[in-house]
């Protein structure tokens, strides 16, 4: 048996009882503080600190962790009021559409202007084409697609190569109707995106088309 091994199962104290003994007297080392001043515990960096040093630099990265999460939060609450801000704008402007040209027109001109979208387009599946038949029953099959497409699917929907789509399938009340936006950075649509923008011009759409 080792030094270290014959130390150990001598102490003549329990260790589990200590821990719990300080677990339920958190007020310990208030009453002797010059025992937080001699403990010392190992540090990845900076070799052996005293208890009280890691307690700050534990307490200094949670605050620092706090942050980013709040900043986190700010800049998703300032992203998701600019696009309930768009939405309704764009939304009174669909609503006095005449037609489907002009609907596809204002919608179109709307998310260009707004988000620098390259493609914005409303697109009826045929059964004969294959390929929208396709893209309909297998990219589609959950109602939404967020990432990239294959170049012979991005030249059907889009009339070229593009980065990256959302696709959302319209109400049967439309028949069926594929929103399609496109950009032309490949990683601004991605499958753990969310699809708030989508939705909301998806449900103003499924209203207005079957009325035009």
């Amino acid at each position: 048996m080792s030094e270290a091994s014959e130390v150990k199962n001598e102490a003549p104290f329990d260790e589990i009882l200590i821990r719990e003994y300080l677990l339920d007297n958190p007020d310990f080392f208030s009453r002797y503080p010059e025992l937080l001043l001699a403990m010392r515990i190992p540090h990845g960096e900076r070799g052996a600190v005293s208890l009280v040093e890691r307690k700050q630099e534990m307490l200094r990265s949670r605050v620092q962790q706090l942050e980013e999460e709040i900043t986190s939060l700010m800049g998703m609450a300032s992203r998701n009021e600019a696009i309930y801000m768009f939405n309704t704008a764009l939304s009174l402007k669909l609503l006095q559409c005449e037609d489907l040209g002009e609907l596809r027109q204002t919608l179109s001109e709307g998310l260009k202007t707004q988000f620098n979208f390259s493609h914005v387009r409303l697109i009826t599946v045929h059964d004969l084409d294959s390929e929208l038949s396709r893209i309909w029953s297998k990219r589609l099959k959950q109602g939404y697609y967020f990432g990239r497409l294959t170049i012979e699917e991005s030249k059907r929907l889009f009339g070229c190569d593009v980065g990256s789509v959302a696709l959302s399938r319209l109400s049967d009340q439309c028949g069926q109707v594929i929103f399609a936006i496109a950009s032309q950075d490949a990683m601004h649509f991605h499958p753990e995106m969310d699809n708030l923008l989508l939705d909301q011009l998806k449900q103003l759409l499924d209203h207005l088309l079957p009325k035009l």
